[in-house]
């Protein structure tokens, strides 16, 4: 059985309160995420993949897409193997990022054109 991911699948995997806000922002963040339906189902495992790394996947309040950041206090190790581990997802599912500068963001823009 496969699931569909929506935007209510989204909110609750994330941990989002679901309420007429959150939805439109979900919805919207997947409108604008080129083929997000390709690669939904594995923003969930990398958001769970991240937890151990005090990093998580979040709704953007910013831009119109899925961001991942981790926290930029910790140390030097932790952020080395985040920054490695997105890079291996996205290379695995062929996604396009755009990295915040001098932050530990990075946005989901979908699958590379």
């Amino acid at each position: 059985m496969q699931i569909e991911v929506n935007a209510e699948v989204i909110l609750s995997q994330l941990g989002y309160t679901k309420n007429e806000s959150s939805l439109k922002q979900a919805t919207d963040i997947i409108e604008n995420t080129r083929e997000f339906d390709k690669f939904a189902k594995h923003v969930i495992s990398l958001n769970d993949n991240l937890k151990k790394m005090n990093a998580y996947v979040a709704l953007s309040n910013t831009n119109n897409y899925l961001k991942i950041k981790c926290d930029e206090n910790d140390a030097q190790e932790i952020l080395n193997e985040f920054h490695k581990s997105v890079k291996n997802w996205a290379e695995k599912y062929n996604i396009e990022l755009q990295k915040v500068e001098n932050k530990e963001v990075y946005y989901i823009l979908g699958v590379a054109a």
